[in-house]
């Protein structure tokens, strides 16, 4: 039976925070110290850096140089309790949040729990391309890639190597024209003289893009780009091509094309969490909680929805994208409009999204970067690219492993975290068996 934490201290009032994300951990970052109680949830132990998930998945980075433990960032905040346990449900009407392993009270609700990989009603595809959304997907894909080198450097049969030596990538937006890249840099670049039986340089990357072109929030001649530099790094990009049927290995287009791959990953969409729905209350077609102008739920002044869950169109009329800094900002102003009420002080005015501008990586030394008129490409769009990564990791000893690694891998072409750590050969094998 679940027990309850209702005490707060010395009067202060109670936030409950569930997710540990860029907009859960901007919240508390950004609250003033000592005004109230904080308890920040999450089912895993660490703060993940999602938009270097790709990297680890390509073997480029390892799942530590991405993440930093919850309870390392807040260890000075005394007001900010970190507990790990999952959340199964929230009731609004009683202010009250059950875990598997207790139940909290709050006075005040920030729901910042993301969202997941979305499938657009074809869940059983899931089973066989996975998305890419936290660690252990990403462990899963590298292992899975490796693997599938590893089983065709010991297959004899023509057919079952290209099968094992082809990727599709399902989904044309940043995450997928950077994972496209950087498996088309692995393939042709990285792996070569580290097989004697195959040629990894006949692999073959899909990149399936349902839109008319690749990165379509993007200027055409930033997506026309990348694509050529995809073209240029071997991957086969497939443009107003719709999947219509995910199975075992593989892949059927609209076209009735149908690519036979060991491996598929899922880049094309994503939707709520399963939880937003459970509140009944209204949400946008991908399952995301609407909120007011000040993010705060329908009906409920005392509840936040904020990153990745939120659906909002600002005071200036633009919708708020699913990306970090709209989380960090989201995080930050959610922050001020608690504050302000428990200091008896006037609300901040309609939460309205700055946007920092819009960048992509396709391996090498090149990429995409748009900040309102101003539009980079090549060698200073990819400096760019680093320096905001690096800027946004959290954590000293993270911008170090993580500067240290891409510097290494700039001069020798190497990756430095090429293990299978959970070796998966005999669902390979059997998937790609005729």
């Amino acid at each position: 039976m679940p027990t309850s934490l209702t005490d707060p201290t010395a009067g202060r009032k109670r936030i409950v925070v569930i997710g540990a994300g860029f907009g859960g951990v901007s919240f508390c970052q950004s609250f003033p110290e000592g005004l109230a109680d904080i308890t920040l949830v999450d089912r895993n132990n660490y703060h993940l850096f999602q938009p270097l998930l790709y990297q680890v998945a390509t073997a480029d980075l390892s799942p530590a140089d991405i993440a930093e433990p919850i309870r390392t960032i807040f260890d000075r905040r005394r007001d900010v309790t970190v507990l790990m346990d999952e959340v199964t449900d929230i009731n609004l009407r009683n202010r009250q949040v059950t875990m598997r392993r207790q139940t909290l009270d709050y006075d005040y609700l920030v729901l910042a729990f993301g969202a997941r990989t979305g499938y657009f009603g074809n869940n059983d595809w899931a089973r066989y391309a996975g998305g890419l959304k936290g660690i252990d997907d990403a462990l899963n894909i590298r292992n899975r890639v490796l693997t599938a080198f590893e089983e065709a450097e010991n297959c004899p049969d023509p057919e079952q190597v290209r099968r094992l030596m082809t990727f599709v990538v399902v989904g044309g937006g940043p995450t997928g024209v950077e994972l496209a890249g950087a498996l088309g840099e692995l393939t042709r670049r990285v792996l070569r003289r580290d097989f004697k039986n195959i040629d990894t340089s006949q692999a073959r990357v899909f990149l399936i893009q349902g839109a008319p072109r690749l990165l379509p929030p993007y200027h055409e001649a930033l997506s026309e780009y990348a694509r050529q530099k995809l073209v240029s790094l071997g991957v086969d990009v497939r443009v107003s091509a719709r999947v219509t049927r995910v199975g075992p290995q593989q892949v059927e287009l609209a076209n009735g094309k149908i690519i036979e791959a060991a491996n598929i990953i899922w880049c094309a969409g994503v939707e709520g969490h399963p939880l937003a729905r459970k509140l009944g209350l209204p949400t946008d077609h991908a399952g995301r909680l609407k909120v007011e102008a000040n993010l705060r739920l329908s009906g409920h002044p005392e509840a936040f929805a904020i990153g990745d869950i939120a659906a909002l169109t600002d005071a200036k009329g633009r919708e708020v994208p699913g990306v970090a800094p709209a989380a960090l900002q989201m995080g930050a102003y959610a922050a001020k409009v608690i504050a302000a009420e428990l200091r008896g002080r006037p609300a901040p005015p309609p939460f309205v999204y700055f946007d920092k501008g819009s960048m992509a990586t396709i391996g090498r030394a090149a990429a995409v970067l748009e900040v309102g008129k101003l539009r980079l490409t090549g060698f200073f769009a990819w400096a760019g690219w680093l320096i905001v990564h690096l800027a946004m990791l959290v954590g000293f000893n993270n911008k170090i492993s993580v500067l240290t690694e891409w510097i290494f891998r700039y001069i020798t072409y190497r990756q430095g975290a090429r293990i299978i750590t959970t070796p998966r050969t005999d669902e390979l094998v059997r998937d790609a068996a005729p």
